[in-house]
C-alpha cells in the first residue's frame, strides 16, 4: 500500500476515468444553478456537463460556492485513521479561497494528528492545468519518491504548468468581472478573441487578441511552440467547455507541429465553466516559463 495519498479537488477538472488510473482522491466543489445545488464530482453524477452547458447558453446562471475548511479535513481524515499521510494539490489561490481551506484543514489535522503528515499545496492551476500537475505528481509518487519529495517537486516544478485559452463569448468573462463592459461588447461584435494565460500568482491574464476562432485556436499552439520543454516527449491535456471538435483541431495541431503521442482531453467542469462560458479551449504543457 502506498504510504500517502494524493488529495485533490474537482477543479482539476480529472475525468473518472483518469482519477481511477491514477489512484488519487477528488473533492468535488459545489456550484448552484435555478435554485438547485450541485457537487462537481468527476463522473458528473449529479449534472452531465453538455446539459450544464446547454443551460448556460439558455441563459441560466450558474453561480459557484467556496469550499469550506472542514470539507477538506472530512476528505482528508478517513486516511490519516487509517496511518497514511496525505498530499492536497488544491486549486490557484489567485483564483479561489480552496487553497486556503485546504490549508487550514491541514493545520487542524496536523495537531489531530502530530504523527502524520498533511501537505496543502497551492498549484496556482486551474482546470486541466491543476490535472496535469496531478498527474505528474502521481508518476512522482510511482517512482517510489515519498511525501516530503513529492510535494517539493510539485513546488519547484508548478510554475513551468503553462496555461493557455481561449474563449468563444466574451459575456461570461465580463459578468466574472474579467473583462469590461465595452471590451466584451467590443470584441464581440468584432469576433475578437482573447488568448489568455494562468500568470505566476495563478490569476487569469488577458495576453493578446485574436481575430475570428480559428486565429484564437492557432495562437494557443503557437505558445506551446514558443516555450514547450521538448514537447515531443510530453503529456499534454486540453480542456474545453462543450466544443470537442475544436479542442480535438488543437490536439491534431499539437500532435502535427510536436509529434505528441499522448493527449488527454475532458470537458472544463461546471465550476470554472461557470465563469469562462461555453466555447473555452485551454491546453496545457511544461514549458520554460509560464
Amino acid at each position: 500500500m502506498q504510504d500517502f495519498v494524493i488529495l485533490t479537488d474537482s477543479s482539476a477538472d480529472l475525468s473518472q476515468a483518469m482519477v481511477q488510473e491514477l489512484g488519487v482522491e477528488v473533492l468535488p466543489l459545489t456550484f448552484m444553478m435555478e435554485g438547485a445545488s450541485y457537487r462537481n464530482y468527476p463522473d458528473n453524477r449529479e449534472i452531465d456537463p453538455h446539459v450544464f452547458y446547454d443551460k448556460l447558453r439558455a441563459g441560466v446562471v450558474a453561480t459557484t460556492a467556496a469550499v469550506n475548511v472542514g470539507e477538506f479535513a472530512e476528505a482528508a481524515e478517513p486516511f490519516l485513521k487509517q496511518g497514511r499521510d496525505v498530499l492536497i494539490l488544491a486549486f490557484s489561490s489567485g483564483l479561489s479561497v480552496t487553497y486556503n481551506s485546504a490549508r487550514l484543514a491541514a493545520e487542524d489535522l496536523t495537531e489531530q494528528y502530530p504523527d502524520r503528515k498533511i501537505y496543502a499545496v497551492d498549484t496556482l492551476c486551474a482546470s486541466l492545468g491543476q490535472g496535469l500537475l496531478v498527474y505528474y505528481a502521481v508518476q512522482q509518487q510511482k517512482a517510489g519518491k515519498s511525501i516530503d519529495e513529492v510535494r517539493d517537486w510539485v513546488e519547484a516544478n508548478k510554475l513551468h504548468l503553462c496555461h493557455w485559452f481561449t474563449v468563444d463569448d466574451l459575456m461570461f468573462l465580463k459578468r466574472g468581472g474579467r473583462v469590461s463592459a465595452a471590451t466584451a461588447l467590443l470584441g464581440t461584435m468584432l469576433s475578437i478573441k482573447p488568448v489568455m494565460h494562468v500568470d505566476n500568482e495563478g490569476h487569469l491574464i488577458n495576453m493578446a487578441k485574436a481575430r475570428g476562432r480559428k486565429a484564437s485556436l492557432k495562437a494557443l499552439v503557437d505558445h506551446m511552440e514558443q516555450s514547450a520543454i521538448d514537447p515531443g516527449q510530453q503529456v499534454v491535456f486540453i480542456s474545453h467547455g462543450d466544443c470537442p471538435e475544436d479542442a480535438q483541431a488543437v490536439a491534431d495541431d499539437v500532435k502535427a507541429r510536436f509529434g505528441v503521442k499522448t493527449i488527454v482531453i475532458n470537458y472544463v467542469g461546471p465550476v470554472i465553466g461557470a465563469h469562462s462560458g461555453p466555447g473555452t479551449v485551454a491546453l496545457f504543457f511544461l514549458g520554460t516559463e509560464r
